[in-house]
């Protein structure tokens, strides 16, 4: 079994910012696998799909970023997921727009919605996809940047960029080893 976590915030006045890159990807996946995100339960909206002949549990906390790892925390117990089997899927300011970086394992970086995963569950050996927003051209302090609304013409960009990482997810699922879902998925 495998959890895959799209970090985000959940009311709708921020779906198309940047710090929602995790739900809008993990919406990608459950779109490409053909599941709804129809549960309610540990402190997430849960979509349940089969890959490979392993259930996906696809989860996107309701918990606001800052306190993501609550809800990843209560999933992982709940159905008994390992480092192993967990993928997080986020944006990142210190990468490029639109770039692609997957890890086996790290720190949280700038991000404060890791921190809260690193920090509720002790883990820092679990696979995390980053989607990078950093635009040269936009100078603002990075908490307005994060919750700022994506450009109309970056859009096709980060859809391009989500969908991507939904691929990496997916292949990640079926069991692939993340060293190999690196290279093919690494700066897309």
């Amino acid at each position: 079994m495998y959890l895959v976590v799209g970090l985000g915030n959940p009311e709708k006045k921020y779906e198309t910012t940047f710090h929602n890159l995790g739900f809008l990807a993990v919406g990608d996946m459950a779109e490409k696998l053909g599941v709804k995100f129809k549960k309610k339960e540990c402190e997430a909206s849960v979509a349940e799909a089969f890959v490979g002949g392993d259930k996906v549990i696809i989860a996107r906390p309701v918990t606001y970023m800052n306190a993501s790892g609550r809800a990843v925390k209560q999933l992982c117990s709940k159905y008994k997921i390992g480092p192993e089997n967990l993928l997080v899927i986020y944006d990142d300011y210190d990468l490029p727009k639109g770039k692609l970086r997957i890890r086996a394992s790290g720190s949280a970086g700038t991000h404060n919605g890791m921190r809260s995963v690193i920090a509720e569950t002790g883990w820092t050996d679990f696979a995390r996809i980053r989607i990078g927003i950093r635009d040269q051209e936009v100078n603002i302090p990075i908490i307005n940047y994060v919750l700022a609304g994506i450009r109309k013409e970056d859009y096709p960009l980060f859809a391009e960029a989500c969908g991507a990482a939904a691929d990496a997810a997916i292949e990640f699922a079926r069991g692939k080893e993340i060293g190999q879902v690196m290279t093919e998925f690494n700066g897309k």
